[in-house]
């Protein structure tokens, strides 16, 4: 059986937040049962972009403050790092205001800006990962809960494919992001070279709507907290009340058979699931109707069936953003506007995430439309 604990925080109050994790901790051991005098103790937040933390995409600064006042508690040497999607680790950590907390509580940043390869033993076979986050004596997992256009939410496992350096990402995107079971395959891979120790879920507000870059703050006041990612992620999905069959990671561990995607296996703790529960959850713009179709049809009809990234002129100030990350180099600026090729398009919607502007939008494929339609 895997414990997860959920704990109702409602404002990033520096001592509100502790006093949540504290709780959510004390029935898994308490931070001691997962560090140990002396370790270097690597917490791993969600640093997309350099967005302010009202804004809800990354880990809020107050998230990471209470958990390098546990860890050092603890006796041990508190390190934060990761790779954003877009912009240098300084200004990320600074705009999203991690990088004071880090100084004021006495944690070193850590770029992972140095990657080594590592043999993986599924799928994929050779992977190159952050050398700090394989390096570390111990690691804490500090996703924000929020949606996500391609995979539906992104939390747990998925806050670990920023252990992939840099522009790393978007080659893995090329290789995997066409299919979103491929991908969470890719995810789980990932997750398995360095399970975490632990994970703590920051949901003081999470991310609803058109996430994980575009999307909208909801408050949903909880702090989640287990030492398995997916069962974490599973219990995360309940709260938010998305469907099984839009969890890509959670589907793929099942069907690889990697612990913690039974709930009948996994015991909440604190809030029971029911008082935790957040009414009318925002789910991502749904993008395909591919769900079970033979290869050769989803190639004839991919851009009837599935969503496409479309540029508004309005809001575009022609930065790159989408053309750096682009996986397929799809994106292009002819005569001052932004021009797609759909049929290079993966449909990753990586440019969506990571626009600093949100001024990329969605227009549905002709089936889609109808398939929604007849939704109503």
């Amino acid at each position: 059986m895997h414990t997860v604990a959920v704990e109702r925080a409602v404002r990033y109050d520096p001592s509100e937040v502790a006093e949540a994790m504290g709780r959510a901790l004390a029935p898994l051991g308490g931070m001691g049962a997962f560090v140990r005098p002396g370790e270097r103790v690597l917490i791993k937040p969600n640093m997309l972009a350099a967005k302010t933390p009202e804004r809800a995409v990354t880990t809020h600064p107050e998230a990471l403050r209470a958990v390098i006042w546990l860890v050092r508690e603890a006796g041990g040497i508190p390190l934060v790092g990761d790779s954003p999607g877009i912009g240098g680790f300084r200004a990320v950590a600074e705009k999203s205001g991690m990088a004071a907390v880090a100084r004021e509580a006495g944690a070193e940043l850590v770029p992972f800006d140095d990657a080594a390869a590592v043999s993986g033993s599924g799928l994929f076979r050779r992977m190159d990962v952050a050398r700090p986050y394989l390096e570390a004596d111990r690691l804490i997992n500090l996703p924000k809960l929020k949606t996500h256009e391609m995979m539906t939410m992104t939390c747990a496992v998925k806050n670990l494919f920023g252990a992939v350096v840099g522009t790393a990402k978007a080659g893995w995107h090329l290789k995997a992001g066409a299919d979103r079971e491929l991908f969470a395959r890719l995810l789980l891979e990932i997750y398995l070279l360095r399970p975490p120790d632990l994970t703590i879920v920051d949901a003081v507000v999470a991310m609803e709507g058109d996430g994980p870059g575009s999307g909208d703050p909801r408050p949903m006041g909880l702090i989640l907290a287990g030492a398995n990612a997916v069962a974490v992620d599973v219990v995360a999905a309940e709260l938010a009340g998305i469907p099984k069959q839009l969890l890509w990671v959670e589907r793929a561990a099942e069907r690889l058979g990697i612990d913690g995607w039974d709930r009948s296996r996994i015991t909440t703790v604190g809030l029971s699931p029911d008082d935790a529960r957040v009414p009318d959850f925002r789910l991502p713009h749904l993008s395909d109707v591919q769900f079970g179709l033979p290869g050769f049809l989803k190639n004839r009809l991919r851009h009837h069936l599935t969503a496409r990234p479309v540029p508004n002129p309005e809001g575009c100030r022609l930065c790159g953003a989408c053309l750096d990350a682009c996986p397929p180099r799809a994106i292009s600026v002819r005569d001052g506007r932004l021009h797609f090729d759909y049929h290079a398009c993966i449909r990753c919607f990586c440019c969506r995430e990571l626009c600093p502007d949100g001024s990329l939008g969605v227009r549905d494929g002709v089936l889609l439309k109808l398939f929604k339609k007849f939704k109503e």
